[in-house]
């Protein structure tokens, strides 16, 4: 087994200390939604980046350290939160006809459009219905008392990323970006657009950073390298930390299994940058430290 990305301090459970700092600061916080402490949005301004994979990992790896956590899927038109928590098919229940129950899955409280329509129906929705859909996900569920709540955005700086700035109180925004040049203007336009209304921008997260071979731990920089940390430079925003291309992630994400089956090295990177996030949103990591990242091959 390679050890191929090693951050000094690295654990393979989470630890309750580092955390208890962070979650005392939100909690005693005033909620900014109904019973909800912190909104956080995460985007990428491109698709095919990894941003849903990301955001749901975020949230098991936050769930599974004691922080009360939310997912809230805002992809109207092609939600992937079903399929990464192993609930497809899945709907959720009205104990009034009028609220939603929201799902529980890893330890996440879960709402998406994937939770009332068929998963083989197309939602032809002009962008005014789909920003009202997403209201209503968003004001009808019987969300429980949250430390976070996740809100996975579609692609691009549209109707539904006005729409959240507009009637939400955000608390911050998380960019994933790849290394790939394309990638990264989608990714600029995204810190821009959040700056334009005035939502702090709390860190980058580089995706498919590169990818090792598994059999002779040969190096490949597939998308490019450092790209999203040179991004993350220019614009003076925190890198939360940078992720490889690995198969492991496409397994379990495609089966719907928890981060704590998988791969025990990717488990503990996705700790290190929810905890990150978490010491920014509390005020306990400086505003442009970035988590310091050691690569070695033993």
């Amino acid at each position: 087994m390679f050890n191929w990305l090693k951050k000094s301090a690295v654990t393979q459970t989470p630890q309750a200390e580092p955390w208890q700092n962070a979650l005392l600061a939100i909690r005693q916080q005033a909620p900014v939604f109904k019973a909800i402490h912190t909104v956080i949005l995460v985007a990428s301004g491109k698709g095919g980046v990894g941003k849903s994979t990301t955001a749901a990992n975020l949230a098991m790896a936050m769930a599974n350290a004691g922080v009360r956590t939310g997912l809230l899927d805002a992809d109207i038109y092609g939600p992937s939160l079903p399929t990464l928590f192993g609930l497809t098919g899945q709907k959720v229940s009205s104990p009034d006809n009028k609220l939603m129950q929201p799902l529980q899955q890893h330890g996440v409280t879960l709402q998406s459009i994937g939770f009332l329509v068929d998963p083989e129906d197309a939602s032809v929705w002009r962008g005014p219905m789909a920003s009202q859909a997403l209201l209503q996900l968003i004001n009808e569920t019987i969300w429980p008392e949250l430390d976070v709540l996740l809100i996975d955005l579609p692609p691009g700086t549209g109707d539904i990323q006005l729409t959240l700035s507009q009637k939400l109180p955000v608390t911050g925004a998380v960019v994933v970006t790849t290394p790939q040049d394309l990638a990264l203007a989608d990714a600029q336009k995204a810190i821009s657009m959040f700056r334009q209304v005035s939502i702090p921008v709390l860190g980058l997260v580089e995706n498919m950073s590169f990818y090792l071979c598994p059999s002779c731990g040969a190096h490949d920089d597939v998308f490019g390298s450092a790209g999203g940390l040179r991004l993350a430079e220019r614009h003076q925003v925190p890198v939360l930390g940078q992720l490889p291309l690995q198969g492991s992630i496409r397994q379990q994400s495609d089966l719907g299994v928890a981060l704590t089956q998988g791969d025990a090295a990717m488990a503990a990177l996705y700790h290190d940058i929810s905890l990150a996030l978490l010491k920014r949103v509390s005020g306990e990591l400086p505003e442009h430290a970035s988590v310091e990242i050691k690569i070695t091959d033993d």
